[in-house]
């Protein structure tokens, strides 16, 4: 209510402002048929300068906010990989047993173009992630994701992410993992089909992490060299991979 009446007030004082402004005009000139052509002739532009603003100048400037807002996402899905994601896909990879399949596929270079990354992308599409939980060690695993609990929590928290619907998904698998850890007191002594389950999100929280890492990739090669650079050299997938520059 408070916002609506501060715009009542202020097209007010603008209409009031505007009605003296012609007063002063006839005052000063004596010539209402001036006046009257001015007036319409500005109401016959008036179209035009509601297209131009509302349709041209705001289209721009949404574009700008939005443009602004996805460099800020990015940065917030960087520090999601330094923090959890990298390590958690290093984690995965390991124990993925058909990875050896799509391994090199997946050792980013600064050769790679758009149709590279598409190419691969769209492999991964038909690549059937899994992971061997029956040589995981389920302990370290939880300890690491309950570690990291508070930091997904805020993450979650963050109503930006909304506009990013591809991370949240990753992020709230992975989220979901954490919790079903959690709540087991021992990770060690599980039925068959308790590992069966936990493995199943296992899977989904990795392939959806693996398709999110190859577009925050090619985010970074496009827009940040350097970052890409590092990105290179720490890449989860390559056994050599080493951040020392050689």
């Amino acid at each position: 209510m408070k916002r609506i009446g501060w715009k009542a007030l202020f097209g007010s004082s603008l209409v009031a402002i505007s009605i003296v402004l012609y007063i002063f005009h006839y005052v000063l000139f004596r010539d209402a048929h001036h006046i009257f052509l001015w007036s319409v002739t500005s109401l016959a532009f008036l179209p035009i300068s509601v297209l131009f603003v509302t349709l041209i100048i705001n289209q721009l400037l949404s574009l700008r906010e939005k443009r602004a807002l996805m460099e800020k996402l990015n940065m917030i899905i960087g520090v999601f990989f330094s923090e959890v994601g990298t390590p958690l896909l290093t984690y995965f990879s390991d124990f993925d047993p058909q990875l050896g399949s799509i391994r090199k596929e997946l050792i980013v270079t600064n050769d790679w173009s758009k149709q590279e990354f598409s190419r691969v992308s769209e492999r991964l599409r038909s690549y059937h992630f899994g992971v061997a939980i029956d040589k995981i060690d389920l302990e370290k695993l939880r300890s690491f994701l309950i570690e990291k609990r508070s930091f997904l929590t805020h993450l979650l928290e963050n109503p930006n992410l909304l506009q990013h619907e591809s991370f949240t998904q990753p992020l709230q698998a992975i989220f979901h993992l954490t919790e079903e850890l959690a709540f087991r007191d021992d990770v060690r002594r599980l039925p068959d089909t308790d590992y069966q389950h936990l493995a199943g999100d296992m899977k989904r929280a990795y392939s959806l992490l693996v398709h999110q890492w190859l577009d925050y990739m090619r985010y970074l090669k496009n827009d940040y060299p350097y970052l890409f650079s590092l990105s290179m050299r720490t890449n989860p997938f390559d056994q050599e991979s080493s951040p020392i520059v050689k």
